[in-house]
C-alpha cells in the first residue's frame, strides 16, 4: 500500500500543445506495472479546454465542480455539472473544458495501453468551441 500525501506532488500546467487557455493537472494516480490507471484532477478557467484527442483504453471524467462542456467528434456540445460522470469510448475523438464564463474541475481517469494513455490532435477552433464549427 502507498499513500500519497495531498501536495506532495506538484501542480503542472497544461502544455499549450494540448490545452487552449490556463488549465492545471494535478497528478492523482499513476499506478505501476501490471496495473495501468492513471488519474488527473483538471481545473479549467473559463473558455479553456483541451485540443482533439483520443484514448485507447477510453476515459471517464467525473466532474466535481463548476460548468464544463464535452464534444465528441460530429456530435453536438453537451454541458456538464457536478456529480455529473462521462464516459468516452477507446478510440472516440473529444475534446473537454470550461463553459466560456465558467471555470470547471474533473477528475479525469484513463488506462494506459503499452505505456500510452493519450492520443493528442489538433486543436479545438473557437467556432467548433463556440458551436459553429463544421
Amino acid at each position: 500500500m502507498q499513500v500519497k500525501r495531498s501536495g506532495s506532488v506538484p501542480t503542472r500546467t497544461g502544455e499549450a500543445e494540448y490545452f487552449t487557455g490556463t488549465v492545471r493537472l494535478d497528478p492523482l494516480v499513476d499506478a505501476p506495472e501490471p496495473a495501468r490507471v492513471r488519474g488527473f484532477h483538471v481545473t479549467f478557467e473559463p473558455g479553456a479546454r483541451t485540443a482533439w484527442h483520443t484514448h485507447p483504453l477510453g476515459q471517464t471524467l467525473i466532474v466535481t465542480s463548476g460548468l464544463g462542456l464535452v464534444q465528441s467528434w460530429g456530435g453536438k456540445i453537451e454541458e456538464i455539472r457536478p456529480g455529473d460522470v462521462v464516459w468516452i469510448a477507446p478510440g472516440e475523438k473529444h475534446w473537454h473544458g470550461a463553459a466560456p464564463s465558467n471555470g470547471m474541475s474533473h477528475i479525469a481517469i484513463q488506462e494506459a495501453l503499452d505505456g500510452n494513455n493519450v492520443e493528442w490532435l489538433e486543436q479545438v477552433t473557437e467556432e467548433e468551441y463556440r458551436g459553429r464549427g463544421e
